[in-house]
C-alpha cells in the first residue's frame, strides 16, 4: 500500500463547500456547523441541494444525481479549498459512479473530511484521485456540534496538522506490539458493502487498518469481519486500530468478537480509541505512514496530514 498526496492545509479565510452525499441534513444543525466554521475564520459555502429530500427515500439527500452534481461542483470549483460533508447516513454508495472522476483528478487536490457512509468516498478518492482524505466529523452532526474535543482536533488538523501528528486514545491493547503501515480504513460496514465495487480497495496489505460503527450487534460485527477475512481483504494488514462502537452491544461480547476475529491476524490490536461515532471523535487521515503502539494507545504520522 501506498501513501497518497497529501492536500494543502487550510488558512484563514479558506474557502470550505458543505456538501450532503448521503442522509438528509437538518437545517438548524446546518446552521450550526457553518457558525462553527465561521468561528474559525474560514468562509463556508453550501451546496443548492444539501437540505433536498428524496421524495420517495426519505433518507435520501436529495436525488443521487443532484447529491453527485453537488460533491462534483465544489470539488471542482478552483476557489474551494476543501469539501466537508455535512452528515453521513446512507446514499454515498449510490452516487459514487455518478461522479466524473477524471474532473475531479483534473481539478488537484484538496481537503476532503467525512466519516460513516462517507467511508465508500473515501476509498474512492484512495483509488481514483490518489489522495489523503480526513476520517473526521460531520460539519453538521450532533457530535460535532456539542463536543469542544471533536471541533478542537479537527480544526488543529485543518490548519496545524503538525500539532497533532500525534494521536493519543487512552485505550488499550487487544493484543500488544507496534506496526508501521499506510492508514486505511473507515466504517467496518461500509467496508464490508463495498467489497467488489468499481472504485474500492482491493485489499489492506501494508496497511494500519483504523475501524469502527455504530448501532450493528456483535454478531453482525462478527459476520462483517468474516467477510472481509474470506475474501482476503485483510490479509497482509500490519496492524488495526478500533475507535467506537456505540450501540453495538455489551462492550464484552463486542471485545470477545473482536479478538476472535482479529487475534489470528498476528499484528497489534489497539482499542477504545475514539474515532468515529462518539462524543469527541478524533480526526485520523487515511493514506499516511504511521506507526500504531498499541500498548501506549498511539498513532505517530510519520508527515502531517496536510502539507
Amino acid at each position: 500500500m501506498r501513501e497518497l498526496t497529501r492536500p494543502p492545509r487550510l488558512a484563514p479565510g479558506a474557502r470550505v463547500a458543505v456538501v450532503a452525499p448521503s442522509g438528509p441534513v437538518s437545517e438548524e444543525r446546518l446552521q450550526a456547523g457553518l457558525d462553527v466554521l465561521r468561528g474559525w475564520d474560514l468562509d463556508p459555502v453550501v451546496g443548492p441541494h444539501v437540505l433536498d429530500r428524496h421524495g420517495r427515500l426519505g433518507y435520501l439527500a436529495g436525488t443521487d444525481a443532484d447529491r453527485a452534481a453537488d460533491l462534483q461542483a465544489a470539488w471542482c470549483d478552483p476557489a474551494v479549498d476543501a469539501v466537508l460533508c455535512a452528515r453521513g447516513g446512507y446514499g454515498a454508495q449510490r452516487m459514487a459512479d455518478l461522479l466524473d472522476w477524471t474532473a475531479m483528478r483534473a481539478a488537484g487536490p484538496k481537503v476532503f473530511v467525512g466519516f460513516s457512509d462517507i467511508t465508500v468516498l473515501h476509498q474512492a478518492f484512495a483509488t481514483r484521485l490518489g489522495l489523503v482524505t480526513l476520517h473526521g466529523p460531520a460539519a453538521a452532526g450532533v457530535d460535532f456540534l456539542k463536543n469542544a474535543r471533536a471541533q478542537d482536533h479537527l480544526r488543529a488538523t485543518l490548519f496545524a496538522p503538525e500539532s497533532v501528528r500525534s494521536i493519543a486514545s487512552g485505550g488499550t491493547a487487544l493484543v500488544p506490539g507496534r506496526a508501521r503501515g499506510v492508514t486505511v480504513g473507515g466504517c467496518l460496514s461500509m467496508l464490508a458493502a463495498d467489497l467488489g465495487t468499481p472504485h474500492a480497495r482491493d485489499g489492506a496489505r501494508g496497511g494500519l487498518l483504523l475501524i469502527e460503527d455504530v448501532g450493528e450487534q456483535p454478531y453482525r460485527v462478527d459476520r462483517m469481519l468474516t467477510q472481509l477475512l474470506r475474501s482476503g481483504w485483510l490479509d497482509g494488514v500490519t496492524g488495526v486500530a478500533l475507535g467506537s462502537w456505540d450501540g453495538c452491544g455489551p462492550y464484552g461480547e463486542l471485545r470477545a468478537v473482536l479478538a476472535d476475529r482479529l487475534g489470528g491476524l498476528g499484528v497489534p490490536v489497539a482499542e477504545e480509541f475514539g474515532f468515529g461515532h462518539c462524543a469527541g471523535a478524533l480526526t485520523v487521515p487515511f493514506g499516511v505512514r504511521a506507526e500504531l503502539d498499541a500498548d501506549a494507545g498511539t498513532l505517530t504520522l510519520d508527515e502531517p496530514a496536510l502539507r
